[in-house]
Parts: C-alpha cells; structure tokens; sequence
C-alpha cells in the first residue's frame, strides 16, 4: 500500500497543476477577449454555437470534428485525423496554452464559419469548453 502513496500523490499534484494553468490560461484569453469588445461569456451561446451548422464553407459545424460529447475523441470530417478530446478535464493539454488556443480559433473558424471568430464567440466557446469539464 505504501509502494503506492507517492505516485498517487504526484498525480493529483500535476492534474491540480494543469487545473489551474487552464484556468489562468483561460482567465488571460477572457481578459484579452473584453479588451477586445467582448461582454460577459456565455456558455449556453457557446454551446449553441459549438452545434450550429454553418454553410458558409459547406455544412459544417464545430461538433462535426469535436462531437457534440467534448470528452470523447473526434475525428477530423475531410481528412479523417483522431482529434482529442477537448474537454480539459480528459485531455490537461486543452486551453493550457493562449498562444495554441488563438492559433486553433483563427484556424477552425475560418474553415467552419468562413471567417474569423468574434471576440464574444472566442469567450462563449472557451467558457463552453471549460465548463465541458464539470459535465
């Protein structure tokens, strides 16, 4: 049983620690997001925009490649790539990273929405991600 407390312990310590990056990470990229114009986020808009199809490249939307379910793997629609699940609280990586988050939403807006994202859809999506982890 002893063999066994320290790894655990480690565990918790670096599932803590990711916690509380994604938080900061997410914090910073809201705070960018109001200087930017963006008001209070809102899940219930991100989650209404993570289904919503848009044809403006086609019929596509967000849950196409991610799923509706944020903590399962995807799988990209035209390329057929494995991707991550999205919710943190399975993947520590997601929303870790403000410099890969902004790299990610100037990429799959474009390709799903036929623009850029929003400032306030960039909030709305990032408080609808986060909170897939207390699903």
């Amino acid at each position: 049983m002893k063999n066994y407390i320290l790894p655990i312990t480690l565990l918790v310590s670096l599932s803590s620690g990711f916690a509380q990056a994604e938080s900061k990470t997410v914090n910073r990229l809201l705070h960018d997001y109001a200087a930017q114009g963006a008001a209070v986020a809102d899940i219930k808009q991100g989650e209404k925009l993570w289904q919503q199809v848009f044809r403006e490249n086609g019929e596509r939307s967000c849950a196409s490649c991610h799923t509706k379910d944020l903590t399962q793997n995807g799988k990209h629609v035209k390329t057929r790539k494995l991707i991550k699940p999205m919710s943190p609280s399975v993947n520590p990586e997601r929303l870790s990273n403000a410099r890969k988050v902004n790299k990610w939403f100037k990429r799959n807006c474009k390709w799903t929405m036929g623009r850029e994202c929003t400032a306030q859809e960039k909030s709305n999506f990032l408080v609808y991600i986060q909170q897939s982890s207390k699903f």
